[in-house]
């Protein structure tokens, strides 16, 4: 048995607080079924470009919508009046027109993803596509340079 110095208590002797049986009553309310835990993880999945017409989707079959109610989102902006514009710092790369170096951009494809040679072919044929999601504003300048040095059209968003 460990040593425990006079004054210390074992986790388990100690009494809780109401705010910890709060918290503890607050996890036992999240824990989901194992329907809802397959939906989360599918969703957990799903791009943001997936995401946001699924949201769409959900708003037009039930009639709701996910936005701030506007007296909220007016209180929002008075208590903030000065916030500074946020810079963007997560890009989407995406893959406009192939251009006529249809091989070369395939190539470019493979170097820039870890895509198969396939997965490339597939992505280039398909365009306009997205190529990456969530790159820094750096690596996705670089991408579309390199990608434009070969003759595609790509857009940052």
């Amino acid at each position: 048995m460990p040593f425990l110095p006079p004054k210390a208590v074992p986790p388990q002797a100690r009494k809780k607080s109401k705010k910890e049986d709060k918290m503890t009553e607050a996890k036992e309310k999240t824990e989901l079924s194992k329907k809802l835990n397959e939906v989360m993880k599918t969703i957990e999945e799903m791009s943001v470009l997936e995401l946001s017409t699924f949201v769409k989707a959900l708003e037009e079959k039930f009639g709701v919508t996910a936005s701030v109610p506007m007296a909220q989102m007016a209180s929002v902006a008075q208590a903030a009046p000065q916030a500074a514009v946020e810079e963007k710092v997560a890009f989407t790369v995406v893959l406009a027109d192939v251009g006529s170096n249809k091989i070369q951009v395939i190539k470019e494809i493979r170097s820039v993803t870890t895509l198969g040679l396939k997965e490339a072919k597939d992505l280039v044929d398909s365009a306009p596509k997205t190529i990456k999601e969530g790159v820094p504003k750096e690596e996705a300048e670089n991408i579309k340079k390199k990608l434009e040095t070969v003759g595609a059209k790509v857009e940052l968003k």
